[in-house]
């Protein structure tokens, strides 16, 4: 299957339709909204960028189910639009403006100026990734149909080399934010694992339970290692011609932080907003994996006759009409002309 700009385009507009109807989940019109999804990204915040989610979180408090309504409409808005060919750009426009929004109001600048941020648990914030993958769908004003190898990110205005950049600057982020002492303390990455499945299914706390008992023990050689994967990871796709490898490593690791540090996004608690940071980037992977034409198998040659009309053992007959004789009358083989 050949991954195309407009694949990427219909699955992001599926992700946002998915966010809209996760706010319409019961509890979200309730304060609890307010209290327990938009109050703790102030948690750890310099004054200025706590003051006004605490500032927000207040009002919507004031009427919960008004304000989640808008919140649930403009998301499926955004997806429903992206669905259609004729509003993808409007679609895409208003996405912008709300992750602009979401990320500094709703998720706190993905709590990276906290000091405690960390890409197992969603760092640097699912909705910048959904800001980024706009771009990287954006249609440019003149179609460009990507080349026989050409990914779906080519298609794009930022082309293949713009989306390779976004993809860097991510990895490179997780890289620099794994390096953080909050980080890289004894048993810093066991201890997010352990917080991460008390609200996971009771087959996915065990498994957290399980993995985080394995590295309790761990230092700062594993954050560390971490970072040095997250880098490599991100900047193989800029610096080499052959992406695969770099982007399905990427998948690899974005689906392990999905699973144990990320509960799948929190999908089964009522509170989640979005399915964090895994689909995201296996999304934004996609994107920029090269589409691999299939070469068809080249002719058989067909060697010419002998003077006799015999064909060399093991060859082809030549091609045309296939003839014989019945007695000293030729005829033509049933369904081929003379």
């Amino acid at each position: 299957m050949r991954l195309t700009g407009r694949t990427v385009q219909l699955a992001l507009g599926i992700l946002w339709i998915g966010d809209g109807l996760l706010q319409l989940q019961p509890t979200m019109f309730t304060t609890a909204f307010a209290d327990r999804v938009l109050a703790p990204a102030a948690s750890g915040q310099p004054a200025v960028i706590a003051w006004p989610i605490h500032e927000l979180a207040h009002l919507v408090a004031l009427r919960p189910s008004g304000f989640n309504a808008v919140f649930a409409a403009a998301q499926l808005l955004i997806g429903i639009g992206l669905l259609s060919r004729s509003t993808v750009r409007p679609a895409l426009a208003l996405s912008l403006a709300w992750v602009a929004g979401v990320w500094a109001l709703g998720e706190g600048f993905g709590m990276v100026f906290t000091g405690s941020a960390s890409p197992l648990t969603g760092a640097p914030g699912g909705v910048l990734l959904y800001g980024i993958i706009g771009l990287v769908a954006w249609p440019r004003r003149r179609p460009v149909v990507a080349g026989p190898n050409g990914s779906a990110a080519s298609e794009g205005i930022l082309g293949e080399t713009g989306a390779a950049m976004a993809w860097a600057g991510v990895w490179t982020v997780s890289a620099v934010l794994w390096l953080l002492p909050a980080n890289r303390g004894k048993g810093a990455v066991a201890s997010q694992i352990r917080a991460a499945g008390q609200n996971a299914p009771v087959w996915l706390a065990h498994l957290d339970g399980t993995v985080a008992h394995s590295l309790a023990g761990s230092g700062p050689g594993l954050s560390v290692a971490l970072a040095v994967v997250s880098l490599v990871i991100g900047l193989g796709p800029l610096i080499t011609r052959r992406p695969t490898g770099f982007l399905v490593a990427g998948v690899a690791l974005s689906l392990d932080f999905w699973l144990l540090g990320q509960s799948l996004g929190g999908l089964t608690t009522g509170m989640a907003t979005d399915p964090n940071t895994g689909p995201l980037l296996v999304l934004l992977a996609l994107a920029l994996f090269p589409n691999h034409t299939t070469v068809g198998r080249p002719a058989t040659s067909r060697p010419a006759p002998s003077a006799t009309g015999a064909v060399p053992d093991g060859a082809l007959p030549p091609a045309g009409p296939v003839r014989g004789t019945v007695g000293s009358t030729p005829v033509s083989a049933p369904g081929m002309g003379y």
